[in-house]
This record gives C-alpha cells, structure tokens and sequence, in this order.
C-alpha cells in the first residue's frame, strides 16, 4: 500500500501536471520517508519546520513554489528565527520573551535542508539553494551531570521493599550503566534481555538494532526484578521488559515523571533528573574510568563521534589523569640518559 502511494505521489510530481507546492510536497515527503524507516519523530520534525518556513513565505508575500524559493529568501529565514520569540506561532502556548536558541534555529534549517536534499535527491528540482546557505552552527552546550553523590541520594529515596519502587531501581541503575534512551528503555521485551552474557538488545534511532552490555550490579538487579518483582502482561503478545503494577507497557513520560519526582524529593538543584541526564552521567562516567570513544560511540549508537562531544565533557583534572595512564611517552618505559658532569 505504502509503494503504491509513493509511487503515485513521484509520478504525479514528475509528470506535466507536477505540484510544486510545499504544502503539497509535504505528504510526499513523508510518504518516502516512511518508506526508508525513518523515525515518525524525525518526519514530524522535518514537517513541522517546512510548514513553518511556509508560514513565513505567506506572511512576507513570498511564493510556496519550490521551483520559485531562491537562497536569500532561505537567509531571511534564518534571521526571521534568530529575532522570533519563543512559541510566536504555536497556537495553544502564550510567546515569552527570550527568542530561540541556537539550537533550535540550528535544527529547523538542518530539517530544511535534509527536505531540500530530498527534493534534489528525486529529481523534483533541479537546483538546490541550501548549496549556497551555510547553517549557522549550534552553540557549544555543556550539559550538567549528576555527582556520585547526587546518585546516591536520589536512590536512597527509592522504597526497594515494593514491587514499584524495586522496578524503578532497576531502571534507573540499567539508564545509567547502559546508557540507552529512555524509548529504548521502554522498549526493551523479555526476549532482548540475556541475562547470563549481561547484555540487552535495543532499537535506536532509525530503527538501528544493537547490544549494550551492562556491568555485575545490574545484572543482580535485573534478575530480582524479573524473578521476585515483575508482574504478568496485562496482555500477554507484549511482553515488555519494565511493566506498571497492572502489567501494562511503562510509557516514556511515565519515566520521566518517576525520575522527576525523585529528583525533587531528594532535593537536587542545579542538574535535570531525567533520562537523559543519567546518560550524560554515564558517559562521561565510562570515560573517566577509562573506556574509550569508540567503544562508547557504539554502546551510545552514534552514528558518529562527532554528537559526542556535544554532552561528553571532562575536567581539567579527568584529563590528567588519563593522560597520566594513556601516557605514549610514559608507556614506553624509557630510561633517562644519564647526564654527563659538568664542571664550574
């Protein structure tokens, strides 16, 4: 069904009654991105910023018309975004004050981009203007992590005694020791955990499968909550690895709401109690105790090493100590040669 609407849609656009409308073009897009597995996140993601830029071509008297939409055009969008406030266009939230950050600019004109290649790509245009547009960049971001301490407090708020509370240990120790998002946490079923050989198959982004190992601590976590405290599906086919206490599917905001309410019990300041700051934590955890890049690409599922550096963030001090360790001059155990004696 999916090939049949995208081959109509591609035939439809190249033939002499071609649609080149952004609007229009939209729902192609989507169709073919579906169709390559994209996430549904990252379509809406690409939408939602076509329809934005749009918006902004109506309101400025500017054509929709792809084959019209020239690069200066595209440059007006940009600075359009650096002085719009925050929420200006949604239709439900109030606009505050302080504009768009960095990021946010830089993702809707990267999701531009990625459309316009698309166009390009099948042959809807024959000119690309983002090749005469250079994105401004993101701003550095360094992301706060927890402290140890800050750890150990939180999972001292956790009553381990109940099924729930036991279950949301176990959660947060495989988010930090693994550290998957929280979507790949809640997907996770039985059949991806091994148990014996500490590892856990997940789904990405894109749909990309691969296996996270975890240490000893959560091993022993993992097998108390499966063997004492987990409960039956409440529909049996979805057998979910983490389930609510009538056997449903635990949700992503259900999570976060979990990790914030702890957060705030244990009182933390300063740093975000969510999912994703226990990834954060656990990266730069697994670098200071010595894990590579590499390696920790690969656990993360980047596709390159490139996102790292975006949250991966060591101390002056971290440093030294691995260079101390990793030294290549150090490790090759050279002796000093002995000096000659010099007289006054």
């Amino acid at each position: 069904m999916l090939n049949n609407e995208l081959e109509n849609f591609l035939q439809e656009v190249l033939s002499k009654k071609r649609k080149t409308d952004l609007g229009y073009l939209i729902n192609g897009y989507a169709l073919c991105s579906r169709s390559e597995g994209k996430s549904p996140k990252y379509i809406s993601l690409v939408s939602t910023s076509v329809r934005f830029f749009a918006q902004y071509l109506e309101k400025n008297g500017l054509s929709t018309d792809i084959t019209e939409i020239e690069a200066h055009w595209i440059r007006g969008f940009v600075l359009h975004l650096q002085s719009v406030n925050r929420f200006a266009a949604h239709p439900f939230t109030k606009a505050q004050a302080n504009g768009l950050s960095g990021h946010t600019v830089n993702t809707y004109m990267r999701s531009l981009r990625a459309f316009w290649c698309w166009l390009e790509t099948e042959g809807i245009i024959k000119a690309n203007p983002f090749h005469q547009i250079k994105i401004p960049k993101a701003p550095t971001k360094v992301i706060p992590t927890f402290s140890d301490e800050q750890i150990t407090v939180l999972l001292a708020q956790i009553d381990t005694s109940s099924p729930e509370g036991f279950r949301n240990y176990t959660m947060i120790l495989l988010l930090l020791d693994t550290m998957i998002r929280v979507s790949e946490l809640t997907g996770c079923k039985m059949g991806h955990l091994d148990l014996e050989n500490r590892s856990l198959r997940v789904w990405g982004k894109g749909s990309k499968e691969r296996i996270v190992p975890f240490g000893r601590t959560a091993q022993r976590a993992l097998w108390k909550y499966v063997t004492l405290y987990r409960p039956e599906p409440y529909v049996p086919p979805q057998d979910m690895l983490f389930l609510t206490a009538d056997g449903r599917p635990m949700t992503k905001n259900r999570v976060e709401a979990i990790l914030k309410a702890y957060g705030k019990k244990a009182g933390i300041k300063g740093v975000r109690v969510s999912p994703h700051t226990f990834r954060h934590t656990g990266a730069v955890a697994f670098l200071r105790n010595g894990g590579d890049l590499f390696t920790l690409q690969r656990i993360m599922g980047h596709a390159s090493l490139e996102v790292l550096r975006g949250y991966v963030n060591l101390s002056q001090g971290d440093l030294n100590r691995i260079h101390a360790r990793a030294s290549p001059l150090d490790n090759l155990g050279l002796a000093m040669p002995r000096s000659r004696a010099f007289r006054k």
